[in-house]
């Protein structure tokens, strides 16, 4: 597909969407540190327009949009230590999300690394940018992570309001090359998400894949730095307009400059209780 830039607030993209051509859409994740992927369903690109991120400032909120981007500098020195980053990441995100939501508990249970290099990716044992609009938690596997993950007090927890709430960011250089597109969750329907079963070697969860709606208003924030956390919503299980899901996807960067570094982020994920 051939892409353009437009103004220098917004750029015209290919946003990879999911059809709903009736069949069993299912993700698979297997193979050594669950890295590998397969998937069902077929997808098409449709051009849309991605907004600069970083000319809405005040425009953006966790219950609004569902996403906001913020300054946070880190001490990580090893993003692939996995010891430093439950030391001294997860504390750090943990603070993070508690500023951002004004949660009373948040407990981080995941984390997600990924590489556009392949050899990268074989060395490390990480995964890829993925090239799909989706949304990581369902109705039912939102509250059902709670259950798989804090089984003795889940019942208790499910009566109050809680979220899922997901940090990615750069680990090294500015992200040049498949940047993360998030869309707005005012803009999204429910009735555009398709249902997902995500199959792990352990435990079968669900996920939503986006479908085309041109009402869709999409965001991204360019070159994002080490220093920026980029903090949003996927599932959240109040149901009083305030945003309950964000669809999000990486896409191909028409202003991404030749011999761009291929992308390195991680995402990390929490449960967030009030």
């Amino acid at each position: 597909m051939t892409t353009t830039l437009t103004e220098e607030r917004a750029i015209v993209a290919g946003i990879p969407y999911t059809v709903d051509t009736g069949e069993p859409l299912v993700n698979e994740t297997f193979g050594p540190n669950n890295v590998q992927r397969r998937r069902t369903g077929r997808h098409e690109l449709r051009a849309v327009t991605v907004q600069n991120g970083r000319s809405l400032a005040g425009e953006l909120s966790l219950d609004g949009s569902g996403f906001v981007l913020v300054e946070h500098r880190t001490k990580m020195k090893n993003f692939f230590d996995a010891e430093e980053l439950k030391a001294v990441y997860y504390p750090e995100v943990i603070q993070l999300i508690k500023d951002q939501a004004g949660a009373s508990r948040v407990v981080m249970f995941d984390h997600t690394l990924r590489s556009g290099d392949e050899g990268e990716r074989e060395a490390k044992l990480v995964r890829e940018p993925v090239l799909s609009a989706h949304n990581d938690y369902t109705e039912w596997s939102g509250p059902q992570r709670v259950r798989d993950l804090l089984p003795d007090e889940a019942e208790a927890l499910l009566r109050r309001r809680f979220a899922i709430i997901q940090v990615w960011r750069a680990i090294n250089q500015p992200i040049q090359s498949n940047p993360l597109a998030v869309a707005d969750a005012r803009s999204v329907a429910f009735e555009d998400f398709l249902l997902a079963e995500r199959r792990y070697p352990n435990r079968v969860g669900q996920t939503y894949r986006l479908m085309h709606n041109p009402a869709h208003r999409w965001v991204y924030f360019p070159r994002m730095r080490r220093d920026e956390a980029l903090v949003f919503k996927v599932f959240d299980s109040a149901q009083d307009g305030r945003a309950r899901f964000t669809p999000h996807t990486s896409f191909d960067d028409p202003t991404s400059p030749p011999g761009a570094p291929p992308r390195q982020s991680i995402e990390a994920r929490a449960l967030v209780f009030f």
